[in-house]
């Protein structure tokens, strides 16, 4: 809700949080917090396969109405998209199509810098598969994911103080000289069988991630674990873009919004105030 000398275009940025594959909503927890807490109103979608939506099978104009209808639910006033994975892919190409909404300022696109297009559909998801497997795994060896049947209560786990260089950043500069990264336990949502992955990338092997970029003009912020194995292409993708940040998140993987939640949360705030500030 906006103040009585506030008008719509002065509202904080209102927020979409789009998931990757084989999660759902729920993996937006801890920021969602995060950005409602700054005054941002926002919110989580589940695509079509996914979430709440489990029973439909995945294709891109499901993904599209799930985004349509977030954005149709929000107050007036600019939008930006924060989308991990299939879900950062989503966004590009939602956000390039024709008649997307002029209120889109920024979008935050984490995990999504390998262009699919081309590439053989089985082979692409089994390196998605082999990825998601891997991280999957180093979150139970570190204990920061919770079996699908088991629900635990968070725990209290130390803070690391690792180095933060963004390898270009937004105009203006970074004050940014480090970044907490703390693992943090989150219930484990319904994950879809690998069944969808097939349907996803069936979808995206048309589509390229470079021209969706070219086509997006407006501030897109490019955010990666240092250790995800789909960065592979992020300085075409970073090249691509009218105009673009890339930022590498140290010591984080695939999933790096939960793998390193405070480092992500402090380039979202920082992401977000720059859209604010162009919009």
């Amino acid at each position: 809700m906006t103040s009585s000398n506030q008008t719509p275009q002065d509202a904080p940025t209102s927020v979409v949080f789009v998931h990757g594959m084989r999660s759902s909503g729920a993996i937006w927890e801890n920021q969602l917090r995060h950005v409602r807490a700054a005054g941002h109103t926002a919110v989580a979608v589940d695509l079509p396969a996914h979430g709440a939506r489990r029973h439909e099978r995945f294709t891109m104009d499901g993904a599209f109405e799930a985004l349509d209808d977030a954005v149709a639910g929000l107050p007036s006033g600019p939008i930006a998209l924060v989308g991990l994975s299939l879900g950062g892919y989503t966004s590009l190409a939602w956000a390039a199509r024709q008649g997307a909404t002029d209120r889109l300022v920024g979008i935050l696109a984490a995990g999504c810098t390998s262009d699919p297009k081309g590439k053989p559909v089985r082979l692409y998801r089994d390196v998605a598969r082999g990825v998601a497997n891997a991280a999957y795994l180093g979150r139970r060896l570190t204990g920061r994911v919770v079996h699908p049947s088991v629900h635990r209560p968070r725990l209290s786990v130390p803070t690391v103080r690792l180095p933060f260089r963004p390898l270009r950043s937004a105009p203006g500069g970074s004050d940014l000289q480090q970044v907490e990264i703390a693992p943090q336990q989150t219930a484990e949502m319904y994950r879809p069988t690998w069944d969808v992955v097939t349907d996803a990338l069936t979808h995206l092997a048309g589509r390229s991630s470079i021209a969706n970029v070219r086509a997006a003009r407006i501030p897109l912020w490019f955010v990666n674990g240092a250790r995800d194995a789909m960065r592979i292409e992020e300085q075409r993708h970073l090249a691509a873009a009218h105009d673009g940040s890339l930022v590498v998140i140290p010591g984080a993987g695939h999933d790096v919004n939960m793998e390193a939640p405070s480092a992500f949360n402090r380039v979202l705030t920082r992401a977000l105030a720059d859209f604010n500030r162009r919009a």
